[in-house]
C-alpha cells in the first residue's frame, strides 16, 4: 500500500437509516471505513450490524441517507452491483461452494482461458498456480488446489474469499465474522488473511461479536446499540478490557456516549 492512499477513505455513511416495520434498525448512522485500516463493528444482537452489513454489501438500500464509495454518492442494488464497484463481502456461511474445488472457488466464472476462439480452452494450469499463490498471500501456504473446499477448514474458507477479493481488485471489504466456535488455530488464519487485505490497503469492515479479537486485530471500533453509533474510537481509545465491558452496555457505554456527545458537540448534528 503505498503512502498517498493510506488513510483515505473508501467507504462513508452518512445519515444513513433503515426502518423496519416502523422501528429504525439504523438510525443516522455516520461512519467512515478508510484504506489501510480495520474497522471492527460490535454490538448486542438487534444493534444493527446485519443490517449495516445487508447495506454495504448491496443486500438493502437504506431508507434514507447517503452510501460513498471514493467520495461519491451510490445505490447498489445487489450484492453484484456492489461486488462490481469494489466492495466484496465474506458471509459466515457462503464463503465458498462446498463442492467445487479449491481453485474452481476462486475463479467462479472468471477462469483464465488460454489460445484464440474458436479453440480457446481453460488454462487449467494457471488457474491453479494463480489459486495456490493468492492464497499464499494471505498467510494460506500449501493448499491443494484441486481438494474439495468442503475439505477446507474454518478459517481457511474465509480466508479464501479475501485472497479472492484481493486478487479481483477489491477496494473494500466485508466480513461477516463466524459466530460458529472456532480454535485458536482457526482464528489465526482468519486473522492472517484479514490483516493481509489490510495491509494491501483495502478498507476492511470486520463484523464480530468478540471484543478481545476485535481489540487484538482491529483499529477503529463502531459500537453500535439499538440501531445508533453509541462510540466511534480507537485502539488509542480503549483496552481490551474496556472495550470488553463496554460491550456488556449498561452504565458505562450510556456514560461513553455522553462523554462523546460532551467532547463532540457536532455529533448531536448527525
Amino acid at each position: 500500500m503505498s503512502d498517498a492512499s493510506a488513510g483515505t477513505t473508501v467507504l462513508e455513511l452518512r445519515n444513513l437509516g433503515v426502518h423496519r416495520g416502523g422501528v429504525a434498525a439504523l438510525h443516522r448512522v455516520n461512519a467512515t471505513f478508510r484504506a489501510g485500516e480495520i474497522t471492527c463493528v460490535l454490538g448486542e444482537n438487534g444493534a444493527g450490524k446485519s443490517t449495516l452489513v445487508a447495506v454495504l454489501s448491496g443486500l438493502l438500500r437504506p431508507d434514507e441517507g447517503e452510501l460513498l464509495l471514493g467520495g461519491r454518492p451510490v445505490t447498489f442494488r445487489s450484492a453484484r452491483a456492489a461486488r462490481a464497484a469494489g466492495v466484496a463481502t465474506v458471509w459466515e456461511d457462503l464463503a465458498v461452494a462446498p463442492l467445487l474445488s479449491v481453485w474452481r472457488n476462486f475463479f467462479l466464472g472468471a477462469e483464465p482461458t488460454r489460445g484464440v476462439w474458436p479453440l480457446r480452452r481453460l488454462d487449467l494450469d494457471a488457474a491453479r498456480e494463480t489459486t495456490v499463490r493468492a492464497l499464499a498471500r494471505v498467510g494460506v501456504p500449501g493448499i491443494d488446489p484441486d481438494r474439495p473446499a468442503t475439505a477446507l477448514r474454518a478459517g481457511e474458507r474465509q480466508s479464501l474469499a479475501i485472497a479472492r477479493a484481493l486478487h479481483f481488485g477489491a477496494r473494500a471489504l466485508v466480513i461477516d465474522e463466524p459466530t460458529a466456535p472456532m480454535t485458536i488455530a482457526q482464528h489465526t488464519v482468519l486473522a492472517e488473511a484479514v490483516l493481509s487485505a489490510r495491509d494491501e490497503g483495502l478498507a476492511v469492515v470486520v463484523v464480530t461479536h468478540n471484543p478481545r479479537y476485535a481489540h487484538l486485530i482491529g483499529d477503529r471500533f463502531l459500537l453500535l446499540a439499538r440501531g445508533h453509533v453509541a462510540g466511534d474510537l480507537t485502539r488509542k481509545d480503549v483496552d481490551a478490557d474496556v472495550l470488553l465491558r463496554l460491550m456488556a452496555g449498561g452504565r458505562e457505554l450510556t456514560a461513553l456516549t455522553a462523554r462523546l456527545r460532551a467532547l463532540h458537540p457536532e455529533l448531536d448534528e448527525r
